[in-house]
């Protein structure tokens, strides 16, 4: 090759190595910032729960905890206690009135710092209830419920049996 071709040669030997240069950077799209709510996550639509299926003694006050997943968009609590007088099936009528409580984590936090407060659902000297309650949506976030027996009156310990689901 003489010195002409190899001149002419060089400025396109320098576009090709600049254009294949610049072809094999990949450059980062713009990113949006995206919401936690607006992202796809598994949702319990169409599952259940058992929250509580228990019996248990009452003295002052029992409180049993229970969570609503992450997009959860109509969790409905539904379910049935009946309280008796010392022993499961003994005594219950008005002797066996326990007081029935839903509340979320606010109202628990005030419930139990002596707080005035007002609950999601409440049922006052009550020895047989049935509950059915549409709960709030959870969005992006699990919430934290609390199902409180107190009892209604001093005397004789109750006993509750109680049974709960939630559905999603």
């Amino acid at each position: 090759m003489n010195q002409k071709t190899q001149i002419r040669i060089l400025p396109f030997l320098f576009l090709t190595a600049l254009v294949v240069a610049t072809a094999c950077q990949k450059t980062k799209p713009p990113t949006d910032e995206v919401l936690p709510m607006d992202r796809v996550t598994p949702s319990p639509v169409g599952t259940s729960q058992t929250v509580l299926h228990k019996t248990f003694s009452v003295k002052s006050s029992v409180t049993f905890p229970f969570d609503i997943p992450a997009h959860s968009v109509r969790p409905h609590l539904h379910g049935i206690f009946e309280s008796f007088v010392r022993e499961v099936h003994g005594a219950s009528d008005d002797t066996a009135n326990v007081d029935f409580l839903i509340v979320n984590a606010d109202q628990y936090a005030d419930l139990t710092g002596n707080r005035p407060s007002e609950a999601l659902f409440s049922v006052e000297a009550s020895h047989n209830q049935s509950v059915n309650l549409d709960l709030p949506a959870s969005l992006d976030q699990p919430v934290k419920y609390y199902l409180v027996f107190r009892a209604a009156a001093k005397g004789a310990p109750k006993v509750v049996e109680a049974d709960f689901q939630l559905d999603f």
